[in-house]
């Protein structure tokens, strides 16, 4: 670290573009011994020592504010639990801050709502990300698989190609055998109604699969049409949410999610069930949904250079396998 940042009191790195982010520099005031307030506006400073070492940290200046303190960073919530601790007491914003941001749990609840908000300012006037990390350089699953991506054949290299924050899509074909019973048979209604998983037995259904990025943020959706005969085609949409480490999220309507995570194992991807959430203004609300709607698992096993086989199956405590959809897919170009 630079010694000559070291002795400079505190520095507030910020995104100049963002009206709440630059309210917040102009308007905190930190207690007298921790001497001098340095603002950093990261766009104007990309190059700066002190971004420099956020980068290598891995912090991501578009997902929130990081104070410097002279031998510690915050980032996002914790930097504005920073504020809230040792913030001066003077002025409307620093006892607001205090206000929302003196308790760990109150700042975990409320800093999602306030990220979002943010990123919609920025989204209405146009703004482009800092992208400090350049993280639409890589795609989004060489994260999630961590070390092992380098073990992943080409094809499935190809098949999670998409990167975050750009206009990504990725299309596999083929057909699937589907199998239901059961809870889901019978809840049939209820299944159409929240875009899930087909409700319906059919063999060689074809099926053609999208995976496309969104450039404002680092999800992707996932698009899939099931060609039934004699049914007008069926369409599944969802989203795939990153957590942490190798551990994603399927949102589907209403919120409701799928929490798994994803292995190479066996010379095989494997999404493993991890239980079911509620997303609730930007909260990942663990549900226990399992003893109703069973456990969710999947497979993926390579077959040359552009195929893969796929099966995926609820197991239900009591009534067993209760669904599946299996069958190969091509990965086709992409774009």
């Amino acid at each position: 670290m630079n010694a000559l940042i070291e002795k400079h009191g505190i520095w507030f790195i910020y995104d100049g573009e963002c009206p709440l982010c630059k309210s917040a520099a102009l308007a905190l005031r930190i207690k007298e011994e921790y001497g001098t307030l340095n603002l950093l506006n990261a766009r104007e400073n990309i190059e700066h020592e002190l971004i420099k070492d956020i980068n290598t940290y891995g912090y991501d200046l578009d997902e929130g504010m990081v104070i410097f303190d002279g031998g510690h960073f915050y980032h996002g919530k914790d930097a504005l639990s920073f504020m809230a601790r040792f913030g001066d007491r003077k002025g409307l914003f620093n006892l607001f801050n205090k206000a929302l941001f003196w308790s760990d749990s109150i700042a975990t609840i409320i800093y999602p709502w306030m990220r979002g908000v943010r990123n919609l300012l920025l989204k209405n006037r146009n703004v482009p990300r800092i992208d400090n990390l350049d993280l639409k350089s890589e795609p989004i699953f060489k994260g999630v698989f961590g070390d092992s991506w380098s073990d992943l054949p080409p094809v499935m290299q190809r098949h999670y190609m998409n990167r975050p924050y750009t206009e990504d899509i990725n299309t596999v074909e083929g057909t699937l055998d589907v199998m239901c019973a059961g809870p889901i048979k019978l809840f049939a209604p209820l299944f159409l109604l929240m875009g899930g998983v087909p409700p319906h037995n059919e063999k060689n259904v074809p099926v053609t699969v999208r995976f496309e990025s969104n450039r404002d943020t680092k999800e992707f959706r996932f698009n899939r049409v099931f060609y039934f005969k004699d049914r007008k085609p069926y369409s599944f949409q969802s989203r795939m949410v990153q957590t942490s480490g190798n551990e994603m999220v399927e949102v589907m309507h209403f919120g409701l999610g799928w929490r798994m995570s994803y292995h190479w194992e066996d010379d095989c991807v494997k999404l493993k069930h991890k239980g079911y959430v509620l997303r609730l203004f930007g909260h990942f609300i663990p549900i226990p949904l399992t003893i109703l709607m069973g456990e969710g698992n999947a497979e993926e096993k390579v077959v040359d250079k552009n195929s893969f086989d796929m099966q995926v199956e609820i197991t239900h405590p009591w009534w067993g396998k209760i669904y599946e959809y299996k069958g190969r897919f091509v990965v086709k170009d992409t774009k």
